[in-house]
């Protein structure tokens, strides 16, 4: 009799070790959604976003006229919010679209910075450069933004 629970007992436990390990290939995972709150919190700031985005063509003017003083006063007054707001949005994103919103975000800051600097030099060609990279890295960030 005690044999025969010994056996009993190791058929349970193969057919447990069985079961359990084909039910995590039954389960399958769940596409990343957003939530309703992420919607709500994400839409709160795209509005302002797109914004900034748009008003980029007055940046490109001011570099365009060699107005350096305007343009380094623009970057850091209207476009100053920008930064924050970015880094917010980019929380409420999807884990697997956070880093790249990181990467992009710091790109456009990496470009912005760089054309005060140039700005600050009288760097026409450096300023210009690095605006034509800034709205890539804007885009791109924009594209990364749940749409609705």
């Amino acid at each position: 009799m005690s044999r025969q629970r010994s056996i009993l007992a190791l058929i349970l436990a193969l057919f447990a070790t069985f079961a359990i390990s084909f039910s995590s290939f039954a389960a399958t995972p769940k596409a990343a959604t957003y939530t309703p709150a992420q919607i709500e919190q994400i839409q709160k700031y795209v509005p302002k976003i797109t914004e900034f985005r748009g008003r980029m063509d007055e940046l490109q003017t001011l570099i365009q006229k060699r107005n350096w003083i305007d343009t380094r006063t623009f970057i850091h007054g209207p476009l100053g919010q920008l930064r924050q707001d970015m880094a917010y949005v980019t929380r409420y994103l999807l884990p697997k679209d956070q880093p790249a919103a990181r990467k992009a975000a710091k790109d456009v800051f990496g470009h912005l910075e760089t054309i005060d600097k140039a700005a600050e030099t009288n760097s026409y060609q450096v300023a210009s450069q690095n605006y034509q990279e800034a709205l890539k890295d804007f885009d791109a960030f924009l594209q990364l933004l749940p749409q609705g």
